[in-house]
């Protein structure tokens, strides 16, 4: 059996007749820069997040660089987040002219860990960035609490959790803002590259909606220096579409992660993902500790397996950021993770049979060791 990390196309069958009209639609009528495709969805995901305000942009990285931006973040200032995840967490930080600081991760959700959060605060800390790992929401009660304390805005890095919920709210709906990226791959995905910015606060959102489009106000009347930040509106029409089935999607991917669950909660060997109280994940990534991870994604891939890796290389030790001066050892928890994370296929269209033969493969390694 051959099973892909990912299958794109299979969602793509499900829901080609509602996206060929869009592309269609837009291509008849020239619309592909704003217009009805893209407020229309800006509204929709809006209500979705339960927020006042959704701002399209053409990115997740975009989303977060112009939230920190928004937020007044620039040089001098310090924001703080955590060594495991993507480098466009970072990225949007340095690219604001700030300084990233690390806090090390919760063992058991990987987010994180909010007891470690007040001792790096410094003078010049100016925001936080928590990240909803792999479609699980952080820890964000004492979050925002230590940031009421400090004056600091909170920027939710939602990009790998789409209708996640904390305590019944939407992750992204917290914060000061949350950032989403609609990458092909995500929960929900765009055919190339989008993000958006959620909000309640309507200064945020007009302060967003001009740095995505040039510092413009209106046309040709720039109240600041902006950037080339908008979404497309074929991708504005995908994502309308693709809204209408996501909590369905979600739904099948919960399934999924249970149904591995049972299949291999009974390895002692084995870490499985843990879903915290009072937490709804999405599960955009289904991540297991292993030992000897690097053997068993060799033995799963002879086995027509495909798996990933989220992330083997913790952010500090990498040499992008060696300036920052972190040594090996700054962050045991996001280390020791680091070098036994493998990422199992994970999608709606998955199968239970799929998912059985997975989870005898890796039985089959284990029993070996």
């Amino acid at each position: 059996m051959k099973i892909s990390f990912l299958d794109l196309k299979a969602q793509y069958q499900q829901i080609k007749e509602e996206v060929q009209p869009v592309v269609t639609h837009a291509m008849e009528n020239g619309a592909f820069v704003g217009g009805e495709q893209v407020t229309g969805f800006e509204k929709e995901f809006a209500a979705y997040c339960d927020t006042r305000y959704c701002i399209g942009v053409s990115s997740g990285t975009d989303a977060l660089r112009f939230a920190l931006l928004a937020a007044g973040v620039g040089p001098g200032h310090e924001v703080i987040t955590v060594p495991n995840t993507f480098i466009a967490t970072t990225e949007a930080i340095s690219q604001a002219g700030a300084t990233p600081v690390f806090v090390d991760v919760n063992p058991h959700t990987y987010n994180m860990d909010a007891a470690r959060l007040e001792a790096q605060i410094t003078k010049n800390t100016k925001a936080i960035i928590p990240v909803h790992l792999y479609g699980q929401p952080a820890d964000m009660d004492p979050i925002l609490d230590v940031a009421r304390r400090y004056h600091l805005a909170v920027i939710e890095d939602a990009c790998q959790a789409h209708g996640a919920l904390y305590k019944n709210r939407r992750a992204g709906s917290m914060g000061t803002v949350g950032c989403f990226s609609f990458y092909p791959g995500k929960n929900l995905g765009a055919y190339g590259e989008g993000g958006a910015v959620v909000t309640q606060d309507p200064e945020t959102a007009q302060k967003i909606k001009m740095l995505r489009d040039h510092g413009q106000q209106r046309k040709y009347v720039h109240q600041i220096e902006g950037y080339n930040g908008r979404l497309d509106a074929i991708q504005a029409g995908i994502l309308r579409i693709k809204l209408k089935h996501l909590d369905a999607w979600n739904a099948a991917r919960r399934q999924n992660a249970a149904h591995y669950n049972k299949r291999l909660s009974d390895v002692p060997q084995i870490t499985l993902p843990t879903e915290a109280d009072s937490m709804q994940s999405v599960y955009h990534l289904y991540v297991i500790l292993v030992p000897d991870r690097d053997r068993l994604q060799r033995f799963l891939a002879e086995k027509g397996i495909a798996t990933g890796l989220h992330y083997p290389v913790p952010l500090h030790l990498q040499k992008a950021y060696d300036h920052l001066g972190y040594q090996k050892g700054a962050f045991a928890v996001t280390e020791g993770t680091a070098a036994r994370l493998l990422s199992l296929p994970m999608y709606p269209e998955l199968t239970s049979q799929q998912i059985d033969y997975i989870a005898d493969a890796i039985r089959e390694f284990i029993l070996h060791l």
